[in-house]
């Protein structure tokens, strides 16, 4: 999305004046005319611009160009406060899985069983792919994280690869990354009248593969500051089905959290089985939203 600037109109210098004071100045001390000037020139003290009342620019001060932009020795300090972390994010489904029934049904070890590869996720009732919808979001926050310093990888990006990837390959992304934390964008394919959005947190599970024991706690540290940020900016409510209103629910049943050694949380980001929450999931801007609040979760904990 582009913006288009305001229009530009550059300053128009003014004339400087010196005042009676000033010429009486100048003849007594032949150097004060000129100390007067070098003071006008910088601004005053410091060179902040706020020179004494009555001086102004000199006219040799060139305008400012509106498309120039500041050094990053001029960004103040915590400008890109995500400089040197790792994020990963996993858009939930791939929008070809219908096209490779055989491949993502195949069963993988998530540790407490085995479970399908993937999904083809859900829809709305007009159409609107669950795949679609997860791989929308998670661009705009991997350029959300990026202009803030943030290294951000993807565990698939549309299409690349032509399906999946499984559940334990999109863990084992983010673990070989080592990442800082990790997030799988979702939305739900709940009964029509079930609303709102939820995270999921992994539970503690020590089994076959999985071992999540030393993740729980900064995955829940992760997960409410997301619930917390994501409702404030999208205005969505928690759901009304699970979560007892809380937005956060914890399950030991998805590989993707079961196998993950760094932190990690699911969102449901809404309903799309509902008509109400369809109607802010096929919503470019609120999605700009959604993404905007996730990012400001992951930042609060990344920052601790």
């Amino acid at each position: 999305m582009s913006y288009a600037g305001p229009d530009f109109d550059p300053p128009q210098p003014r004339r400087s004046r010196r005042g009676p004071l000033t010429v009486a100045l100048a003849a007594l001390v032949p150097g004060a005319l000129i100390g007067w000037f070098v003071y006008e020139a910088v601004g005053g003290p410091g060179g902040s611009g706020n020179a004494a009342a009555g001086a102004s620019a000199p006219a040799s001060s060139a305008p400012v160009s509106p498309t120039s932009t500041a050094s990053n020795d001029d960004k103040p300090p915590n400008s890109r406060p995500l400089t040197g972390k790792v994020v990963v994010i996993d858009p939930g489904h791939n929008i070809t899985n219908f096209q490779h029934t055989a491949e993502i049904n195949r069963k993988v070890d998530i540790g407490t069983n085995r479970k399908e590869c993937d999904t083809t996720g859900t829809s709305t009732n007009a159409g609107y792919a669950e795949a679609q919808f997860t791989m929308d979001v998670s661009h705009r926050l991997q350029k959300i994280l990026e202009r803030q310093g943030a290294t951000v990888k993807l565990t698939h990006d549309g299409g690349s690869p032509s399906w999946g990837p499984c559940v334990d390959q999109r863990a084992k992304i983010g673990n070989d990354a080592h990442a800082d934390a990790a997030i799988s964008i979702h939305a739900d394919g709940a009964p029509a009248g079930d609303r709102g959005f939820h995270v999921i947190l992994p539970g503690s599970v020590h089994a076959g593969a999985a071992d999540t024991r030393a993740i729980v706690a900064p995955s829940a540290v992760l997960g409410r500051n997301i619930e917390s940020d994501y409702r404030r900016a999208t205005g969505e409510a928690p759901a009304n089905y699970v979560g007892d209103g809380t937005g956060l629910v914890t399950r030991k049943d998805l590989g993707g959290l079961n196998l993950s050694t760094v932190p990690k949380v699911f969102i449901e980001c809404g309903n799309m089985r509902d008509s109400k929450d369809a109607a802010l999931l096929t919503n470019g801007a609120w999605r700009q939203a959604a993404a905007q609040g996730i990012s400001e979760g992951i930042v609060s904990f990344l920052r601790g």
